[in-house]
């Protein structure tokens, strides 16, 4: 399991380190990839303002509200709909 850091300066702005990827944002919600699982960051007003992915390393800005881990997906399991349509 690879360490990373989450830091929230006062509720307005959140540094990530030994981030992969970021799957989907809007002014809600982010989701981040990470390299040992997933990270869901909800607030209002939300902002990528820096994404340095050879660093490893996102700045997000506005109003968190929360930040909550998710389990790392297998990249071969297969998602519901498909397993039902097979």
């Amino acid at each position: 399991m690879e360490n990373h850091v989450l830091n929230i300066d006062n509720r307005e702005r959140l540094t990530v380190t030994e981030v992969a990827d970021v799957d989907s944002f809007n002014e809600d919600t982010i989701l981040i990839t990470l390299k040992s699982g997933g990270l869901v960051v909800k607030g209002q007003k939300l902002h990528i303002q820096k994404l340095d992915l050879a660093e490893g390393k996102v700045v997000i800005t506005g109003e968190i509200n929360s930040a909550v881990y998710t389990e790392k997906k297998n990249k071969s399991e297969k998602s519901l709909i498909r397993r039902i349509f097979e």
